[in-house]
């Protein structure tokens, strides 16, 4: 159940201010980290910036809802939705700086295919990579070694309630108990866009799954001109004024979040990109990356393993072909 699990007591917040505020946080500690470790002088110019950070993570949270589209066998709604909130509740916490999100959104989604039972072998899976089966077998290893790394960075908390259940619950309740709106099913399609526009932005790390659902009806209602304030407030919340204000005002600020949601522009993340290889290569020049510090006596020695060391296995200009 949401109301008594870890996504509302750990991944629930209250606003988007706190999200920033975690993700500013994990630049920080980052290049914090980066002083710490190296004794020479450090260009904070090299690193990245947070926007930059921002920008390459919104790009490829697109590109991880276009990996699961695409996905063969065909890949269930719920499993994509899990993958898209494992992949924002990791990079609320750590930096593009230390883990490729190129490479982490493919952990992200074969652990949601796992968690959510969807039945593929690891195998399958990196078959739906376009690369040759060398490639294939880098990602295999890639995957299986951050693995428990992701896990680790969400703290265990691996049960996801999406949307999509509620919706189905929705739609059926307004067949039975809201006879004044006619034919439910024929928002079903736009209801549906709704939430697969949704993954895009924060939504999911901001309200339950039950008023995104609730969002995406009354977006869509109110497009084919429908309206669904009685439903709201006379028979799920059963006239109780506090809470039909409190319900109203808060799927006014989904719609507005899921409505201004864009893509960053092509320049914007070309340029990001650009900044994200600088990046690399100068962290490589200190001798900053896993698996490279031994080389830079500089550098004071940290914890270094095989394992660790193929996490970073696939540098920025080695990504994978999705």
């Amino acid at each position: 159940m949401f109301h008594s699990g870890t996504q509302r007591k750990h991944w629930t917040f209250q606003n988007a201010e706190e999200l920033e505020k975690l993700r500013t946080a994990a630049n920080d500690n980052y290049k914090a980290k980066i002083m710490k470790n190296v004794k020479t002088s450090v260009d904070e110019s090299q690193l990245l910036s947070r926007r930059d950070e921002q920008l390459l993570i919104q790009h490829y949270q697109r590109r991880l809802q276009e990996f699961c589209n695409s996905f063969k066998p065909s890949m269930p709604r719920s499993v994509q939705g899990i993958a898209c909130i494992y992949f924002k509740r990791f990079y609320l916490n750590n930096s593009v700086m230390d883990h490729n999100p190129r490479n982490m959104l493919l952990t992200c989604a074969y652990l949601a295919c796992k968690v959510d039972e969807f039945n593929v072998s690891a195998t399958q899976f990196v078959g739906n990579l376009k690369e040759d089966e060398s490639g294939r077998e880098r990602a295999l290893e890639l995957v299986l070694a951050s693995e428990l790394l992701l896990i680790q960075e969400l703290s265990f908390h691996l049960t996801v309630h999406t949307p999509y259940r509620p919706l189905e619950g929705l739609l059926i309740h307004l067949k039975t108990c809201c006879p004044s709106v006619e034919h439910p099913e024929s928002l079903r399609k736009g209801t549906e866009e709704f939430l697969q526009r949704a993954l895009s932005t924060d939504v999911g790390l901001l309200a339950s799954p039950s008023q995104i659902a609730l969002a995406a009806l009354c977006s869509v209602a109110s497009q084919a001109g429908v309206s669904l304030d009685s439903y709201i407030t006379e028979i799920l919340v059963q006239r109780d004024k506090d809470r039909s204000s409190q319900l109203m005002e808060t799927i006014q600020k989904l719609e507005v979040l899921v409505k201004a949601a864009e893509p960053p522009s092509v320049d914007d993340v070309n340029r990001a990109k650009q900044a994200f290889e600088g990046c690399t290569a100068y962290l490589r020049s200190l001798g900053f990356l896993l698996g490279r510090r031994k080389q830079n006596p500089e550098v004071e020695e940290g914890p270094t393993t095989s394992k660790m060391a193929k996490i970073q296995g696939f540098s920025s200009d080695e990504e994978l072909e999705l």
